[in-house]
């Protein structure tokens, strides 16, 4: 699956903690768009799409969510709820955000900028296009 926790390094002293987020070091591709998804009422869910080519790392920098993806072959649930941690997502992974805490603010960073035409919002165009992907790999 094209998806892992990533783990930051956390720098602090007395003062408080500061992670710090770099292209190509603790984020695995170079950043070129930053969003954050917050106030989320309860019981939504969102997403619900994968990406032709985006590269997505997402991080709860507060509160907690629970992102639920799938590759076409295997799914499973990742609870993001440190602020030192993030999800990677790559290219072909469907995904879903939800149980967000009301207090949860989910910072993504994004490969590319916003391309509608990089969005695959049907889960049965995602399972062909995934399919056919892999396919193509072997």
């Amino acid at each position: 699956m094209e998806s892992k926790l990533i783990h930051f390094d956390v720098l602090g002293d007395n003062r408080g903690s500061l992670i710090a987020l770099e292209e190509h070091k603790n984020i695995p591709f170079k950043i070129k768009r930053v969003y954050y998804i917050f106030d989320t009422k309860n019981n939504v869910r969102r997403g619900f799409h994968a990406h032709k080519n985006l590269d997505q790392v997402l991080i709860a920098v507060k509160g907690s969510c629970t992102i639920h993806i799938d590759n076409n072959k295997v799914t499973k649930e990742v609870v993001l709820n440190n602020q030192s941690t993030g999800l990677y997502i790559g290219s072909l992974v469907w995904r879903e955000m939800y149980d967000f805490s009301d207090d949860c603010v989910l910072l993504v960073l994004a490969s590319d900028y916003y391309n509608e035409n990089d969005y695959i919002r049907n889960y049965e165009q995602f399972k062909t296009l995934a399919e056919n992907n892999e396919i193509s790999r072997e």
